[in-house]
């Protein structure tokens, strides 16, 4: 893909990874008779994807170092995939970015299952933190055995089975976590200090990416509840489906949940934008040669009723560019945490062997030109999650504390405007309005 003459937004990922095909450019500095030895061929694509494409967003990527480094490893002698795959690996560790990655055929086909929505594990999304040398849990999929477990966002992985993650590559890691259906993996967890284990069992994970339900206030108001666990290709198809559904049935207001959402694909984010805002700007991205686009609303919203995004540690990505677009166009508030802070966006890349490779190549920008990358959003109303862990079957109820919030931020809302067409978040005061309930 040449990013001087397709969009910077086509097929790019912003934590779920879509496949996207691309040849190799050589450069001219070494013959090209010395890629003849396959291994040596896979080395060179990479390479020549990070030199065209690779988006430094720590400014320390030195071009000339890494010509330099081209020369040293095609002059090496590789006797089997194994070594150039860890050639590889070795040659992007220097990049300092934990979402550019190799992946080995069989895992690059892994990657590929993942994302049709189904996927054996115990469902996690894990990022490394270069600067502590852990594994970061992004979110626990919502019913899946590390949900269950109790782990949480933000949980720091120190060990697989005893074996302690320090020094560790993410894929090394990621073969570990994973395997067989009915087989157990046991994950050493440090969070706030305090370390502890927990023994999972592998499943065969279904994910749907919409679950929605109306729910009935005391009021006499329908608020429409709507969740979505990852923004996946059916996301906005179920999405729209489920607005048109509940626009029929009169609901009051909607309460969006992305709590725990690690992201998706970048086109199902806008696309779900574009359902609550009808006119604005939704998202901008950057590549590295400074080329910036913007995708805007464009007058095709479903449904102009109240809105509340409910948001917390593990909304990341493409949970972020909607809360994002929903806040900076002030179309509705935001209840919960702090946002994870993930403002890269990457592409996969399929390779001459079968393997791939996910890298970044460009950074969005929130509709106010606002960069979250490792900052995140903060909500405009902040409220702490239980402090045990709800069933499945309590999120999205009265015993969920951040919904709650939220549904009576919402039945505020409406209430101060008195009607539900002419709704104007700029001027409701959340406080204020929370006073009014109970």
């Amino acid at each position: 893909m040449n990013l001087g003459t397709q969009s910077i937004f086509k097929n790019k990922f912003l934590f779920f990874i879509p496949l996207v095909f691309s040849g190799i450019i050589l450069v001219n500095s070494i013959e090209s008779s010395i890629l003849k030895n396959s291994n040596k061929e896979v080395i060179d694509h990479v390479w020549q994807i990070i030199y065209r494409d690779f988006l430094d967003s720590d400014g320390d990527f030195n071009r000339s170092n890494w010509i330099k480094l081209r020369k040293k490893l095609l002059t090496r002698k590789y006797a089997n995939s194994s070594d150039a795959y860890d050639a590889i690996r070795e040659m992007l560790a220097k990049l300092n970015d934990p979402y550019t990655r190799f992946l080995d055929p069989k895992q690059f086909y892994e990657m590929r299952i993942d994302t049709s929505g189904e996927l054996t594990g115990v469902g996690i999304q894990i990022v490394k933190d270069e600067e502590s040398d852990n594994f970061v849990i992004v979110s626990p999929i919502e019913g899946s055995p590390a949900y269950q477990a109790g782990i949480k966002a933000k949980d720091r992985i120190i060990s697989i089975d005893k074996i302690n993650t320090k020094g560790m590559d993410i894929e090394k890691a990621v073969n570990l976590i994973r395997g067989k259906k009915g087989t157990q993996v046991i994950l050493g967890i440090s969070r706030n200090g305090k370390i502890f284990y927990k023994s999972l069992m592998r499943k065969k994970i279904e994910i749907r990416s919409v679950v929605s339900k109306i729910n009935n206030t005391k009021e006499g108001y329908l608020v429409g509840y709507v969740r979505i666990k990852q923004f996946n290709a059916n996301a906005s198809r179920e999405m729209k489906d489920t607005l048109l559904d509940y626009e029929n049935k009169d609901v009051a207001g909607y309460v969006l949940d992305l709590r725990s959402n690690p992201g998706g694909l970048l086109d199902s984010s806008i696309d779900i934008s574009r359902q609550f805002i009808n006119k604005g700007i939704i998202v901008s991205t950057l590549s590295k040669d400074g080329l910036k686009e913007i995708k805007k609303a464009n007058g095709s919203a479903l449904t102009n009723k109240p809105l509340v995004v409910l948001v917390n540690e593990g909304s990341a990505s493409a949970s972020e560019i909607v809360s994002g677009a929903i806040r900076d166009n002030q179309r509705g508030k935001l209840v919960g945490k702090k946002t994870f802070g993930k403002g890269l966006v990457q592409s996969m890349r399929a390779l001459v062997d079968g393997s791939g490779l996910t890298v970044t190549v460009a950074k969005y920008l929130t509709p106010n030109g606002t960069d979250i990358n490792k900052f995140g959003i903060t909500p405009d109303l902040e409220i702490n999650m239980n402090s045990n862990i709800l069933l499945q079957k309590e999120i999205g109820t009265k015993k969920d504390k951040q919904y709650k919030a939220g549904e009576n931020l919402l039945i505020n809302l409406i209430k101060v405007k008195g009607s539900f067409s002419s709704y104007d978040p700029k001027s409701s005061n959340i406080y204020a309005a929370l006073k009014k309930s109970d």
